[in-house]
């Protein structure tokens, strides 16, 4: 069975910040990211969804982590297919308010070159694209998902799907043979139900490498709102253990899962992925997980 590595998408949400859990003496950003990583072994970054990361803080994040510990990086709205503001670029292309020709090549080249530091360092998890829900089956998403592979070739990559059609019976096997033949790794969801917008609680398996599961809440606001709005949800203990056989029988086909909850408001995160950790620890007869995994 491979390692079960359990955490939150993002340590640095100003819900979390605001929300009490960094104890005094533990807020200043090295101290954070040191404390965080004292209980979890894995997180994600988010912010690098928003604005290009900076090679500079890979390094200190690669520093300030022990061995073992897993970076899942969000990839630039950019560069998959989002609506991307011109301040959100760097200010020597901020000019350019659309992708014109080298516009992305020179995104994709900053992008790759900010995360490499973990990758050399052995803390890049995986790069998480997580495609918009305009993005549906057919031609044009192949031929998008095959030039993605191309150019993260020999880099671990984790493909979200927000468009329902994916996962759907009927669908579902032809996207993991999909995802498998190009080498990037599916990300499996739990979030409402009964929405027009609702992909089914699946952890698909499409690399022998690795597999993830975000948790984004259960909130009937999905996809409208604010994003408190979004992702309001505290996960009762019941609801966490429904999803135990599907992360153990996910867990036995690959090296690592990554179970991470992004219901990112003040604490409601981190208290599930503690919930989260105990409960696996538990089935597996361990007692308490330590912080690097499972």
């Amino acid at each position: 069975m491979g390692e079960l590595l359990v955490g939150t998408c993002s340590w640095t949400d100003r819900a979390l910040l605001a929300g009490g859990w960094y104890p005094r003496g533990r807020r200043d950003a090295e101290s954070r990211l040191r404390y965080y990583a004292e209980r979890f072994p894995v997180v994600e970054v988010d912010s690098s969804y928003y604005a290009l990361p900076s090679r500079r803080n890979a390094v200190l994040w690669a520093e300030r982590t022990p061995p073992g510990f897993r970076f899942d990086v969000k990839a630039f709205s950019l560069l998959t297919g989002h609506p991307t503001r011109p301040t959100a670029l760097p200010e020597d292309l901020r000019d350019r308010t659309s992708p014109l020709p080298g516009l992305l090549d020179r995104i994709w080249a900053r992008f790759a070159h900010a995360v490499e530091p973990l990758r050399v360092a052995d803390r890049l998890g995986a790069v998480l694209f997580q495609f918009p829900p305009w993005l549906a089956p057919g031609p044009r998403a192949e031929k998008t998902l095959t030039e993605c592979a191309e150019r993260t070739a020999g880099w671990p990559v984790s493909v979200e799907f927000r468009h329902p059609a994916w996962w759907r019976p009927g669908q579902a096997d032809e996207t993991r043979a999909l995802l498998s033949r190009l080498g990037l790794v599916a990300v499996g969801v739990d979030m409402a139900q009964g929405l027009g917008t609702s992909l089914p609680p699946l952890a698909p398996v499409t690399t022998p490498e690795l597999a993830v599961v975000r948790f984004h809440g259960r909130s009937p606001a999905w996809g409208t709102g604010s994003k408190e709005d979004r992702f309001r949800h505290d996960y009762s203990e019941a609801e966490l253990t429904a999803w135990l056989p599907r992360l153990r029988a996910a867990a036995e086909q690959v090296d690592e899962l990554h179970v991470l909850f992004n219901n990112c408001c003040a604490d409601a995160a981190v208290r599930a992925a503690g919930t989260m950790r105990r409960l696996l620890a538990a089935e597996a007869g361990g007692g308490a997980a330590g912080p690097q995994g499972l």
